[in-house]
């Protein structure tokens, strides 16, 4: 009969686990651990809100804000508990669909940061890529 090792975590995560815990040790450093913890998952959150609607990775930069939060808050760990939950299960439903659902779902969100895209350059940069389009089509 072969035991299989239980699964270890590796050497970086044991190493921030004892030096966060040498930290919270002393009321000072857990007090400006949690200021630290707080403002830097604020500035990741805040970045990534701000480029949601621009392609790119907005949503993951608010899931990695979320996990710099979970180092310390509660409500953090268990509102990244319930995202991962959601896009894994998101994940799998997409899975078991037929390749023609994939490809419309695709083509979807395609259409979606196309039109994000879009309106990000027409109203942020006030360059309206459709009506150039069509000024070069009718020019030429």
């Amino acid at each position: 009969m072969v035991v299989a090792d239980p699964p270890r975590h590796p050497r970086w995560r044991g190493r921030i686990s004892t030096t966060l815990d040498l930290i919270r040790a002393n009321p000072t450093g857990r007090i400006a651990l949690k200021v630290f913890i707080a403002i830097a998952g604020a500035l990741v959150v805040t970045i990534g809100i701000a480029l949601i609607p621009l392609p790119g990775p907005g949503w993951l930069l608010v899931i990695a804000g979320l996990g710099i939060w979970a180092v310390e808050y509660h409500w953090a760990r268990r509102l990244l508990g319930f995202t991962r939950r959601h896009v894994h299960g998101w994940t799998q439903w997409v899975k078991r669909q037929s390749l023609l659902v994939r490809i419309v779902l695709g083509s979807v969100g395609l259409v979606f940061v196309g039109v994000v895209v879009w309106l990000s350059l027409k109203y942020s940069l006030g360059i309206d890529v459709v009506a150039k389009a069509m000024h070069y089509l009718a020019t030429h």
